[in-house]
């Protein structure tokens, strides 16, 4: 059993972490200000864990980084994952070039147009996921060529008896 780790918390504070609950905030920050109040209410830290069904450390950091740094130590810091290579300034860029140009592009195409003229390196499988979530059509539309062969030419295509095998004399419809 870890040594006594206990917080206090004036009325001010004790409501604002009360009406954190009802708030539209991330779950994470519901449970982190439910474990201060808690702990501030008298609970230990081995009960705080067992009820939120986390580890002892972990309540213990909620504990020791609110006395750090108050409410702010309830929400994660920006900055966790990869950063994009790309900014909304570069889809922007393609989205005019598209639209003014003639010609069309595929994906490895774009991918070389940003490098050369931005300097934004991306594959063409990236910068096609990108330009689908964003809402960019820039693909060539399909034409169909259904009906517009000649009927005659096109049943003999269907109807044209093809040879089965070697060393077999059949021929089937």
């Amino acid at each position: 059993m870890g040594a006594r780790l206990r917080v206090f918390l004036s009325d001010e504070q004790d409501q604002t972490l009360l009406n954190l609950r009802k708030q539209d905030v991330p779950q994470k920050v519901k449970d982190r200000a439910e474990v201060i109040r808690l702990n501030a209410h008298g609970w230990y830290v081995e009960k705080i864990a067992t009820h939120f069904n986390w580890n002892t450390k972990t309540v213990r950091l909620v504990l020791h980084k609110w006395n750090e740094h108050g409410l702010e130590s309830l929400w994660e810091l920006p900055g966790r994952g990869r950063k994009p290579k790309w900014e909304d300034s570069d889809i922007v860029f393609l989205e005019e070039c598209l639209r003014i140009e003639q010609r069309t592009y595929n994906s490895p195409q774009l991918a070389q147009k940003l490098k050369i003229q931005r300097n934004v390196q991306m594959s063409p499988d990236r910068l096609r996921r990108v330009l689908k979530k964003k809402g960019v059509d820039w693909k060539r539309a399909r034409k169909s060529h259904k009906g517009k062969q000649d009927p005659i030419a096109r049943a003999n295509k269907l109807f044209r008896p093809r040879y089965v095998g070697i060393g077999c004399s059949k021929w089937r419809n």
